[in-house]
């Protein structure tokens, strides 16, 4: 298996990896999950999806068996900025104004991870490790980038798996239902894991 950070300045050098990474997203979110998102060519992809972001792909033989998208709190593309802070702001119908206990942040140091999945298709034997290997790629990446934390809306069942990935993280929000299950806003203190 192999972890690739992707972004806009270096995507041409993986072949069909960034848009296998959107078809995965598809099949993750729009097929299995069901959820309302925009798609085309078979792929998922929102308008968080700019330059400002990085994609973190585990792979393996061109199969995409898990990923993330990074983007900073600083990001602006015409009205938007970043998905928990324009929810918060009411410009996203499909996610509560109210899932922050305080204002998003807009900060250099603070990049938000969004659109987390493991694929279906990977065998329940490895899932711990694409797992584990996905969130240390999310570490090593946003440390490199600047950040020293990461905000994420997760799953409310975030502090059984942050806790066996070594993660720093607390609430920043109520528990909120959304599509399909619950999910909460969280942050991770990445100040630790400085090398």
């Amino acid at each position: 298996m192999q972890i690739t950070t992707l972004s806009f300045e270096n995507m041409h050098n993986h072949g069909e990896l960034f848009a296998n990474l959107f078809r995965a997203r598809k099949e993750s979110f729009i097929i299995q999950k069901k959820w309302k998102l925009p798609e085309a060519l078979g792929m998922e992809f929102d308008q968080y999806d700019t330059p400002q972001s990085r994609w973190i792909a585990v792979h393996e033989f061109g199969e995409v068996l898990a990923g993330i998208r990074l983007t900073p709190t600083t990001a602006q593309c015409g009205i938007y900025s970043y998905m928990i802070r324009d929810a918060q702001r009411g410009l996203l119908d499909s996610i509560p104004s109210d899932l922050l206990e305080s204002d998003a942040p807009v900060a250099e140091t603070v990049w938000e991870c969004s659109r987390v999945f493991v694929s279906n298709k990977t065998p329940m034997a490895n899932r711990l490790r694409v797992h584990a290997m996905m969130i240390e790629a999310m570490v090593k990446t946003s440390r490199d980038l600047g950040a020293t934390q990461i905000l994420a809306l997760t799953a409310a069942s975030w502090p059984l798996w942050t806790v066996r990935c070594g993660l720093d993280a607390r609430a920043v929000g109520r528990k909120v239902f959304i599509d399909d299950g619950y999910y909460q806003c969280v942050a991770f203190d990445l100040s630790a894991k400085l090398h």
